[in-house]
């Protein structure tokens, strides 16, 4: 069994520029592997710059690339593919982890169709399901294929005893009713009937999952390396982490995930103990892709986040099957990994330098995998260029100058004592919404200068409770910086009155509800002349709180009105504590790094436009749904004129990799600094 002791002393460190190299080949396909060439092989990755690359053992197909005695080598191949990849990469001087499928296999799908996952109503649990749907097949953990995947991960150790790392895919347990499924809940008091017990027999078949296969991996080697993937790094499971050995951040923001998602995911991964990269793909759109490029460019800004945000460097590429390594693919790659290369002696041992960190809703249970209120906090604070993180409840507070809890994290007795003593250190917190309400109860847990009077009874007559329709006008220095009119908001807000607080605005109610009775115009009914009496939020002491579930509100909306009123109330909140500040456009990107064994920090500036092209994507088989178009960058235009100011006692500053010094401007405690031009991604290295 291994315990959150154990995270630190199996703490993998990564390197910088590596090959996510899927394979995953049908069995009807001819050939493969009889093009791979060792000279070529490694004169591409060279050339490329790449330090590590990912390799198969096992794909998704279920096919192994070498001789094997517990599964079955690919029909037509007709040598030891990994055993010769591996040798070509490792003589290269390039780290070589071995990659086995481990959710699905549609191998042992077809020869045990006992072992696969079946939902409530009998049917199979598939990527696709139906028999004339093409797709991958997910088998059941409680079942005998538990014990097929172990043996193939031993005979993968034993082959490449060597090898840099495990790599297991897909780790997904549904609420399978399979015949292994049901006797686990029958032997554990578990009603199969019951959707909560389903659930529970689920994590417990994880639970079981992570356990033997970390055991298998380490079978040999204690210090194995091991990453279990399930295209998210749940917030808040502890309890899943010394299964890790490290993180891999799966993002490909064209297919999907928009660019976005990756900051996200890792300004929560760098307050883990745990080393990680950040993994984009080649592709145009997605996994899968055969034939598709990406513009050099979105791969050298991708790259480039990755450093900024504190991440390794992790690149998807599809193998053609085969063997050959696809000369176009890493031209593309070796643009941004030569570029890695030159910035990584500013990148070792950087840790992220926070001002704010945002208490994941998804880590309190209250949304699971996509938290619209997490999303919404870190597009604000990502396009008003605070510098922040993300946490659960059980990381240090005191760390951080303020907490933001985004929305409907109600407070419990735990996380009260928690946020009391943070409030009594000094620290700040950010509420909205729900947020700073009891568990349970409808009374603020917190003193917030204010009289709560519940939701605000406004809404459209439809079936989402979360929805309204009432205005706001937030006070004169908040509004945003071309509205001074009541601007309509589209959630509910709860009903507030400062008492000893300081009101951030007011609440106008419309003249009454859409029915089919009364209505006006295509959408609202207009706001009545006269405020409600209510407040929109509440400045009073320590606390500030937005009455409207504003981060939701902005992810949804994406109304700019919205954004500069919540950022201008944090930038009064929090005075001359904000480490920074800067004339950037919300499209760029900022982030400050310390280096402590080099006494100095390095500012990272991003800036590359994004566009959305083409329409709804229909992908056969990918891993892209709910009609998302591609987020595309091609070009790279410089920023001009860029200006920051800094409450740090810096000495000096500038511009590396390339070299060229900045001049500073002091004022009192502060540092100005100025760059007449970017493109892209400069580091500043900054002296105190």
């Amino acid at each position: 069994m291994y315990n959150m002791h154990n995270i630190q002393s199996q703490n993998h460190r990564l390197r910088y520029r590596q090959i996510h190299l899927d394979f995953h080949t049908s069995p009807h396909l001819p050939g493969i592997g009889e093009k791979f060439d060792k000279k070529r092989w490694q004169e591409s990755l060279k050339a490329a710059a790449v330090d590590s690359i990912t390799l198969f053992s096992k794909c998704h197909h279920g096919w192994s690339y070498h001789p094997t005695r517990v599964g079955k080598m690919h029909p037509h191949l007709s040598f030891d593919l990994l055993r010769a990849q591996y040798e070509a990469t490792k003589e290269a001087g390039i780290n070589a982890p071995v990659y086995l499928s481990a959710g699905v296999d549609n191998l042992a799908a077809d020869e045990h169709p006992d072992w696969r996952e079946l939902d409530k109503d009998g049917r199979y649990a598939d990527w696709n399901p139906g028999i004339f749907k093409a797709g991958f097949r997910a088998l059941d953990f409680h079942g005998p294929y538990l014990d097929y995947l172990c043996e193939q991960i031993r005979e993968a150790v034993r082959l490449f005893p060597d090898c840099d790392g495990i790599f297991l895919d897909i780790i997904c347990q549904n609420q399978s009713c399979s015949r292994w499924s049901l006797e686990f809940m029958k032997a554990n008091g578990l009603n199969p009937e019951n959707e909560e017990d389903r659930k529970e027999s689920s994590r417990l078949a994880l639970e079981k999952y992570y356990q033997r296969t970390t055991e298998a991996a380490k079978s040999l080697r204690a210090d194995m390396p091991i990453f279990h993937n399930a295209g998210h790094i749940p917030r808040g499971r502890h309890d899943i982490f010394p299964y890790f050995s490290h993180l891999e951040l799966e993002s490909l923001p064209t297919g999907g995930w928009g660019y976005d998602h990756f900051p996200m995911s890792a300004k929560y991964a760098c307050n883990l103990p745990l080393d990680f990269l950040g993994m984009t793909g080649k592709f145009h759109t997605t996994w899968g892709e055969f034939g598709g490029y990406k513009h050099p460019n979105a791969l050298r800004y991708e790259c480039a986040a990755m450093l900024a945000y504190g991440a390794k460097c992790s690149v998807g590429d599809q193998l053609h099957p085969s063997g050959a390594l696809d000369a176009s693919t890493y031209e593309l790659i070796g643009e941004a990994y030569r570029e890695v290369r030159a910035k990584e002696p500013w990148c070792i041992g950087a840790e992220q330098v926070f001002d704010l960190a945002i208490l994941s809703s998804e880590a309190e249970s209250v949304t699971h995998r996509e938290s619209l209120s997490d999303e919404g906090a870190c597009r604000v604070l990502l396009e008003s260029h605070f510098l922040f993180g993300l946490i659960d409840r059980t990381m240090d507070f005191a760390r951080y100058k303020a907490l933001v809890l985004p929305d409907d994290i109600r407070i419990d007795a735990d996380l009260k004592t928690k946020l009391d003593a943070y409030l009594a250190q000094g620290g700040k917190l950010i509420l909205s919404g729900e947020s700073g309400l009891w568990k349970g109860r409808e009374e603020f847990a917190l003193d917030l200068g204010a009289e709560y009077e519940g939701l605000s009874p406004y809404y459209p007559p439809d079936d989402e409770p979360n929805r309204g329709h009432d205005y706001l006008l937030p006070a004169q220095e908040l509004r945003a910086s071309f509205v001074n009119m009541p601007q309509v908001m589209y959630e509910r807000s709860h009903r507030i009155r400062a008492t000893k607080g300081e009101s951030l605005g007011q609440i106008f109610d419309p003249y009454f509800n859409r029915t089919w009775e009364h209505f006006c115009s295509h959408q609202h009914t207009p706001n009545q002349e006269q405020p409600s009496g209510f407040d929109c939020g509440v400045r009073h002491g320590n606390i500030l709180y937005f009455a409207h579930p504003v981060f939701r509100h902005y992810r949804a909306y994406g109304a700019v009105a919205y954004r500069e009123f919540i950022a201008k109330a944090i930038r009064a909140f929090m005075g001359n504590a904000l480490t920074l500040s800067t004339n950037f456009p919300s499209t760029a990107r900022i982030t400050l790094t310390e280096q402590s064994q080099e006494n100095r920090l390095v500012l990272h500036l991003l800036y590359a436009p994004t566009v959305s092209r083409g329409g709804v994507m229909q992908l056969s088989g990918g891993n892209v749904s709910g009609g998302k178009s591609v987020e595309v960058i091609e070009d790279l235009p410089p920023l001009h004129d860029v200006e920051v100011t800094l409450q740090l006692p810096v000495t000096s500053a500038k511009l590396v990799p390339q070299g060229g010094d900045l001049t500073l401007d002091k004022s009192g405690d502060r540092v100005s600094l100025r760059l007449p031009e970017f493109s892209c991604h400069q580091m500043i290295e900054l002296s105190l």
